[in-house]
């Protein structure tokens, strides 16, 4: 029972061959898929790889302050003039962050001179030895300032571009897994765990799919988002390896 009534290892060697190929294309294809994805998600919250700030923005969208903008209103450094404190926010939350680093026209008041008087005391790489947070957080250069005074907002990919999206993966996905779950059943492995293969990858689908929409509201649907979509592409690969390896088993008899 659960089972077509043919079997993969009985068919003709050619027929075994053109199958075999046929995996092996999907299995390219979902490793391409895999680079896509990196090359579509990576550098969103402006820093190599993918990470879950990425996804996050791509479905739901981020809304970061710069360590060192959340660092100032924090209170910090307690030393820190008032007056240099609303400067250094103002430029913080202006729009010439770059262009207003080492302003000359800014005299004293440019933040390249308050920076420098009141915190490399303790940031300067110089300084690391009695100060270890310079080897986290140099305040010396404008590189090492660039990296955490800008905020950030990623907006979520418009809503036309997720329902095209999701219209062209529902319907290429579920024929896919069909496939793979005939190509499965018509395999010799035991019954029990082709079915259970099977649900999941349904499952799996289902929940990566519709947590798209979901994470839109609820920012924690990411994480289904990213559980769901690494569950259903591992079984899927599991799956091919699978009947890859029965059709190049010998017949049986």
């Amino acid at each position: 029972m659960g089972a077509l009534p043919w079997r993969l290892r009985e068919l003709s060697w050619t027929a075994r061959a053109g199958v075999a190929c046929l995996v092996l294309t999907i299995l390219g294809g979902f490793g391409a898929s895999g680079l896509h994805l990196l090359f579509h998600h990576q550098n969103r919250d402006e820093k190599p790889g993918v990470s879950v700030e990425d996804i996050q923005g791509a479905y739901h969208g981020v809304k970061t302050t710069s360590p060192l903008l959340a660092s100032l209103r924090r209170g910090h450094p307690e030393t820190l003039a008032e007056q240099d404190r609303k400067t250094l926010v103002l430029w913080l939350t202006g729009t010439r962050v770059s262009e207003d680093y080492d302003n000359l026209d800014l005299g004293d008041a440019a933040p390249v001179e308050i920076i420098g008087r009141s915190c490399l005391g303790c940031h300067a790489r110089k300084a690391a030895d009695a100060h270890p947070i310079a080897r986290e957080f140099p305040l010396d250069f404008w590189d090492d300032i660039r990296q955490i005074s800008v905020s950030r907002q990623v907006n979520p990919v418009d809503t036309k571009i997720l329902a095209a999206s999701t219209h062209t993966h529902a319907l290429s996905l579920a024929m896919l897994t069909l496939v793979a779950a005939a190509l499965a059943l018509a395999t010799s492995w035991p019954r029990r765990l082709v079915n259970t293969g099977i649900m999941l990858l349904g499952v799996t689908l289902l929940a990566d799919l519709s947590a798209w929409w979901i994470s839109r509201e609820v920012a924690v649907a990411v994480y289904i988002v990213i559980g769901a979509g690494a569950a259903y592409n591992s079984l899927m690969a599991l799956t091919m390896l699978a009947v890859l390896v029965d059709v190049c088993l010998p017949k049986r008899g």
